[in-house]
């Protein structure tokens, strides 16, 4: 961080302690988990970086500590990503390091009439983890456990609208089953006998991840909005998946929970008021 006359600071991830009778305009950008993500920004009077978030403290005295790796409540919001790139996307923090089940849900509105990825968590050893993609070629959605992937037909993926999915696999029977707006996929086998294990997961939404944490490419990145993404570390049962769909209230994931949710954002993604139709 610059040194600020006047101030001092730490640089531990803005921790900024203020002269008396300073206003200070804080914007705070992808501050992150690990240090290389520690990148929160300051500009003192009328300067502002180009972020998400915006705060605006007068300070008496005391001191300002940004950033913090604490839950969000999302209820009501949506990320939106507003164009085609390679860089753009939020990735999710989990301190986990195996899954032996697992439910991924979320919700996504989009025009794209191209391949795309929609959820993509990868270990060391296995870039495609757990990957919900979009095969616009075979009109097919597909997901991919530990590399290998099932793939789901005759979904109405049509563009401009919601829709709802929810994705389920075990380890032990290795199926995997797809929920698309309401209506359960056939079970299919993809992958058993090993769990998706890796001392460092990669989380993320808006790119698929062709290496672990990275490799992005643009003409398979989101463009649109996604909204109430919940992970467990178990098969939900249809009961808890249908009231997911209906927007009833359900269980929230007790790895990712939309209303209580660890994250850092990358480049150009914002967060608004999610947007419904009104009848």
């Amino acid at each position: 961080m610059d040194h600020l006359e006047g101030w001092s600071t730490s640089r531990t991830c803005g921790t900024l302690f203020a002269p008396y009778g300073n206003l200070l305009r804080l914007d705070c950008c992808s501050c992150g988990v690990t240090d290389n993500q520690k990148m929160c920004q300051f500009w003192i009077k009328h300067q502002w970086t180009p972020c998400n978030y915006r705060m605006e403290f007068l300070l008496l005295l005391g001191m300002v500590t940004a950033c913090a790796a604490t839950p969000q409540d999302l209820s009501g919001k949506m990320f939106t990503f507003p164009q085609e790139t390679n860089r753009a996307h939020v990735k999710f923090n989990t301190t986990r390091q195996e899954f032996s089940a697992l439910t991924v849900c979320h919700r996504s509105y989009t025009d794209l009439k191209r391949d795309h990825g929609l959820f993509s968590m990868s270990t060391s050893t296995n870039s495609n983890g757990f990957l919900i993609f979009w095969d616009e070629t075979n009109k097919e959605m597909e997901p991919h456990i530990r590399d290998k992937k099932a793939e789901f037909r005759g979904k109405d993926y049509k563009p401009d609208m919601w829709h709802s999915i929810c994705t389920t696999w075990d380890m032990q029977s290795g199926l995997v089953q797809l929920w698309f707006d309401g209506r359960p996929s056939i079970r299919k086998f993809v992958s058993s006998g090993l769990s998706i294990r890796g001392s460092t997961m990669s989380i993320v939404i808006g790119q698929e991840q062709d290496s672990h944490g990275g490799g992005f490419d643009l003409k398979q990145s989101f463009v649109g909005m996604m909204s109430d993404v919940h992970m467990w570390d178990y098969v939900l049962s249809p009961c808890v998946i249908q009231k997911y769909m209906d927007d009833l209230i359900y269980t929230p994931g007790n790895v990712l929970n939309w209303s209580a949710l660890e994250f850092v954002i990358v480049d150009r993604v914002l967060i608004e008021d999610k947007q419904m139709s009104c009848h």
